[in-house]
């Protein structure tokens, strides 16, 4: 009887990832206890987690997540409008799959894919 999922995500630090969800995807912070080496962060329905990995290689970091959303175009044009980068190879399109989806990527290398049904 599973009801959600919450990824759990590598940081290799946790002022520069809570800066970057915060301003720039527009994500607030959960929970009312400071913990040094583990971040919630929530935006509507989705909460992402993250666990601090200082030695992590982001060339090396192969974390992705997928977020279905209602409202793919809006959320790309306000990214657009904050100057987030968007991945090269990621940009607003409709996949073969049938998805409109475009992806970014995080300052750890963690991969960001927001996808939108397109029947």
């Amino acid at each position: 009887m599973l009801i959600t999922v919450h990824p759990k995500l590598p940081m290799r630090n946790k002022t520069m990832t809570k800066s970057y969800y915060i301003k720039s995807l527009g994500f607030e912070e959960i929970g009312t206890q400071e913990y040094p080496d583990y971040l919630m962060l929530k935006k509507d329905a989705v909460e992402l987690h993250f666990f601090l990995f200082k030695d992590l290689n982001p060339k090396d970091n192969y974390g992705q997540i997928y977020i279905r959303t209602n409202a793919i175009d809006e959320i790309y044009r306000l990214l657009l409008e904050r100057r987030v980068s968007i991945h090269p190879n990621g940009k607003l399109g409709i996949r073969p799959w049938g998805q409109k989806e475009f992806s970014l990527l995080d300052p750890d290398n963690n991969l960001l894919t927001f996808g939108q049904s397109n029947i």
